[in-house]
């Protein structure tokens, strides 16, 4: 297997975020902070975590139908053991936006209180949406806005703005680009978010990732091959046996050989889409 590397990848957009992230923060009652299910660690950027803590936070575990269940339970026990508010969640839900309003309802009792105390209407809740790309802040909000008011696309970094999207008269939603760390000194975590499309295609090569992601699934998840690619034990005993042994299951051929490249695309794609079952990449240590 291939030696993973450093990420170092910061664009411009992202650092004039992150201080604008700062100033807006001062007016929101609620921080909604995003990570994807399958590998919650990686996904969330610790400066994001770290700009004014004093704030209600509700931690979301979004894709969740796509990671392994039980995994995702420890999880939310552990991120609840660490005094935080959490919800797992597929956000394709129709449910995911009631879940989500009731949680922010819940946890802003101080913002309620204080509002009848000083004989005011009860205001709406500003909520700030943030996390790294392509986790799912665009289908929450469109979600609880329950109409396409953000961009939504499997893409990495299409946000590149914040704006504020008002949710009927309970909710003024403040939408924020992804923004990952300026570097990723933990090569597994950027293997993670490159496995999970949160990192561009062109930073790590396709080839890398692949082989990361073969790797572990013979580690944690050894039947998928065999279950959903008919390969036999011979198959498995390399990357470049498993490539061939799918590339020939699947008709991928070039000139009449297995193509291994359209092999590593398929292996991508269905592992990102979860056609090879619910896998997480992370699991809490205890």
């Amino acid at each position: 297997m291939a030696q993973q590397q450093h990420v170092h990848w910061y664009p411009g957009h992202m650092v004039r975020a992150l201080r604008e992230i700062e100033e807006k923060m001062s007016v929101v009652d609620v921080v909604i902070e995003i990570l994807d299910a399958r590998a919650p660690l990686s996904s969330r950027n610790p400066y994001l975590a770290e700009i004014r803590p004093e704030k209600q936070r509700l931690l979301i575990l979004a894709k969740s139908d796509l990671a392994d269940e039980k995994v995702t339970s420890r999880w939310v026990k552990f991120f609840q053991d660490s005094g935080m508010t959490v919800l797992a969640l597929n956000l394709g839900s129709k449910f995911s936006s009631i879940s989500i309003a009731k949680k922010a309802e819940l946890i802003s009792t101080a913002k309620r209180e204080k509002e009848i105390r000083k004989g005011m209407k009860p205001q709406p809740i500003r909520a700030m949406i943030i996390g790294i790309p392509n986790v799912g802040k665009s289908t929450l909000i469109n979600k609880l806005a329950h109409h396409a008011s953000a961009a939504v696309e499997n893409r990495p970094g299409l946000t590149k703005a914040q704006q504020w999207i008002k949710v009927g008269t309970t909710f003024e939603l403040l939408d924020t680009p992804g923004i990952l760390p300026p570097d990723y000194d933990n090569a597994e975590a950027a293997m993670h978010l490159a496995a999970v499309g949160s990192i561009k295609q062109e930073i790590l090569p396709i080839h890398s990732v692949v082989e990361f992601i073969v790797k572990f699934l013979l580690e944690s998840y050894p039947d998928v091959f065999t279950r959903l690619y008919g390969l036999k034990p011979e198959d498995l005993v390399s990357l470049e046996t498993i490539l061939s042994g799918v590339a020939k299951r699947r008709g991928l051929l070039t000139d009449g050989q297995p193509d291994q490249e359209k092999a590593e695309l398929v292996i991508l794609k269905e592992f990102r889409s979860g056609a090879l079952g619910r896998i997480s990449l992370e699991k809490p240590i205890v």
